[in-house]
């Protein structure tokens, strides 16, 4: 590809440095190292990552989705595009259909592009990428492509919080909210629970660099949320523990103006009816005992999502 000067745009309408930044992050396909495991996986010449992820974006839903957090969903909704595939294997994963078996087909950035046009159209508030992990590389195009074409709305990353530095870097400036989760504090239970027992330490990593880019989550005067991070946590049955020690740890490393989801929506999905410890839906007196937590750390701006 002949390079661009200063000012010129190439054929699909991206500047050199949205060319220079789509570039690096296409790179880091061709022996993916997209999230912690980097697994090395060469997807620009078809192979797949250990996620199952390939060359192009697999879209397995584009909605106006209105089940978000209010600041995200709001009263026109939320434009969602659930990626497939996911470099996680939570084992109570209520998407497994999506996220595990890879449902859904493939688009390539100009397609997504549009799509976001059309979710703009229909008058969502923003659009919220969904596992976007996978496939941070062909959304960072297709979010540039869209602004050339005169989309303007806020773009969230709605991920599970297993994210490098790398990938990240790539984003500053492209993301505006980000939506992570932070599930877990012990290596033993993020390896037994999701395959991924180093987890924690790449988890507060991500977290903290996504504070730094965007800071805290800051709303318009209709509540709708503009810019920031907004963190959530699923509390798991028999498991209040676990929250006790990623709420403070958040808590330390953050401060307790950090936005906080507490979502008490857990259900025995895919194979947790089966696997022992993940069997029950979450009690109400866990959930209490999780709100309590959050109250004694001292956090302000905390979101109550029960079931």
């Amino acid at each position: 590809m002949q390079a661009l000067r200063r000012g010129q745009r190439d054929t699909l309408g991206l500047n050199r440095g949205e060319r220079d930044r789509v570039s690096c992050a296409t790179e880091l396909l061709s022996a993916c190292r997209l999230c912690p495991r980097e697994c090395g996986a060469n997807r620009l010449e078809g192979e797949r990552g250990f996620c199952g992820a390939g060359r192009l974006a697999r879209v397995a839903a584009v909605s106006v989705h209105h089940g978000e957090e209010p600041p995200i969903s709001g009263t026109r909704g939320s434009g969602t595009i659930f990626f497939s595939h996911c470099n996680m294997k939570c084992l109570f994963c209520q998407n497994y259909p999506i996220s595990q078996y890879g449902n859904g087909r493939e688009m390539d950035t100009e397609t997504l592009a549009g799509e976001m046009l059309l979710l703009q159209k229909r008058g969502a508030h923003n659009i919220n990428f969904v596992t976007p992990t996978p496939h941070a590389p062909q959304m960072v195009e297709a979010i540039l492509l869209a602004r050339g074409r005169g989309f303007d709305l806020p773009v969230v990353y709605n991920t599970n919080g297993y994210d490098s530095p790398e990938t990240l870097a790539l984003l500053d400036g492209v993301i505006d909210i980000y939506l992570p989760d932070a599930k877990y504090r012990s290596t033993e239970l993020a390896g037994a629970a999701s395959g991924t027992p180093d987890y924690p330490s790449h988890n507060e990593a991500a977290i903290v660099e996504m504070v730094r880019q965007a800071g805290f989550l800051t709303s318009e005067e209709d509540g709708i949320a503009a810019r920031g991070v907004l963190v959530r946590h699923l509390v798991l049955p028999g498991k209040v523990e676990e929250t006790e020690a990623v709420l403070a740890l958040l808590a330390e490393r953050c401060g307790p103006d950090l936005p906080l989801s507490l979502m008490g929506q857990y259900f025995p999905a895919w194979r947790a009816a089966s696997t022992p410890g993940f069997r029950n839906k979450l009690a109400r007196k866990e959930y209490d005992r999780a709100i309590e937590a959050a109250e004694r750390l001292g956090f302000r701006n905390v979101l109550i999502q029960e079931s």
